[in-house]
């Protein structure tokens, strides 16, 4: 049976359909209609944020909070190439240039110790990313904000559900964004969500996200249309009721890979977090000396149906279109070369049973 990196969690088909019932009596489906609304409120309360907005993608969310700094066009914007490359792209589609900073060897996070070398008269903002759901030094990088007068934007597609001593991740920064697209732990089968405190903001995030309209007879930006849709919405209803279970079952997935690959030689795991309540969204393994190297694992999974992911690599800095840029290209960033190329996330998902965990590690160990 083929395993997949990913596998969507789910309602039943009973649930969804009379979740999505109403729908065929209003016809409102889409344009911030009541399921949209439900679910803002509900993000809001679950994520103990104030505001809340709702895009049809993670990445559109991001590129319109970057937009919503007001940044200068040529601005530098220090971030990690150590990520998918939405992040990136959103940076750049805003007019801005990303100035990568290495990250660390325990979380893989951006290593916060070297952002403030990269600090130029140029720098307006930082947008660090929360990988595979670990969170990054957000003590430190508040302190580097504040003391040179930074914006910063938090990619947190990964952190969902994720806590710092007892703070959502939807707290940090001057916003966070996260994606629920289908392969991520809370999902709305497309979609993604902007957080922050500033009440000022809540009318521009919601213009940019709707062509710039503010009414019938007035368009305040150039925007454009991010608006997530209400069968979106309801999919995000649903799920947000089974995710804690989802959750716990994730946990039992993770558990039983540590289980089978804690201490072997050649095989490195992230160790978990001090202070954080995890999501379990990834179970990412260096291989550094190992009988099999990365590349020859991943061949030998897929040849017996199973699809592990080389996630992050490349990295970012690595594509054609960012060749040249500043900062960009491996010796600037090693500890992120390094593990790009040896690292392998492995299959996780709620629904994934012991004996498929036990038939991967199996292949890796044989």
């Amino acid at each position: 049976m083929r395993i997949n990196v990913t596998r969507s969690s789910m309602p039943s088909f009973e649930e969804y359909a009379e979740e999505i019932r109403e729908l065929w009596d209003t016809r409102w489906l889409t344009n911030m209609g009541s399921k949209h609304e439900e679910l803002q409120r509900s993000l809001e309360e679950y994520l103990g944020v104030p505001h809340v907005i709702l895009y049809t993608n993670g990445h559109l969310a991001l590129e319109n909070a970057i937009a919503a700094m007001d940044l200068p066009r040529g601005g530098e914007v220090i971030t990690t190439p150590f990520t998918f490359v939405s992040t990136t792209h959103a940076i750049s589609r805003n007019g801005l240039v990303p100035v990568f900073c290495d990250i660390n060897d325990r979380d893989y996070t951006i290593d916060a110790d070297r952002i403030e070398s990269l600090i130029t008269e140029k720098t307006v903002a930082i947008v660090p990313v929360h990988v595979y759901g670990n969170v990054c030094d957000v003590e430190k990088i508040a302190e580097i904000a504040k003391k040179h007068h930074l914006k910063v934007v938090y990619d947190a597609a990964h952190a969902f559900a994720v806590r710092y001593k007892g703070v959502s991740t939807a707290n940090f920064g001057d916003m966070s964004m996260f994606s629920f697209h289908a392969t991520k732990v809370f999902h709305t089968i497309e979609g993604g969500a902007v957080c922050f405190r500033d009440d000022a903001l809540v009318q521009e995030m919601n213009d940019r996200k709707n062509f710039g309209i503010r009414n019938a007879e007035e368009c305040a930006y150039i925007g454009g249309n991010a608006k997530m849709n209400e069968f979106q919405a309801a999919m995000g209803i649903c799920n947000l009721r089974h995710l804690e279970g989802e959750i716990e079952k994730r946990k039992e997935v993770w558990k039983h890979y540590h289980g089978r690959l804690d201490g072997v030689p050649g095989i490195v795991m992230p160790a978990p977090q001090a202070d954080t309540k995890p999501n379990y969204a990834y179970f990412p393994v260096i291989f550094d000396g190992h009988k099999y190297g990365r590349d020859e694992a991943a061949a030998r999974l897929a040849e017996n149906g199973i699809f592990a992911r080389k996630y992050f690599y490349p990295l970012t800095s690595d594509y054609e279109c960012y060749r040249g840029w500043p900062t960009a290209g491996r010796k600037t960033t090693p500890v992120a070369a390094y593990v790009a190329d040896r690292v392998l996330t492995l299959p996780m998902y709620a629904d994934l049973e012991p004996d498929d965990i036990d038939r991967i590690c199996d292949i890796i160990l044989e």
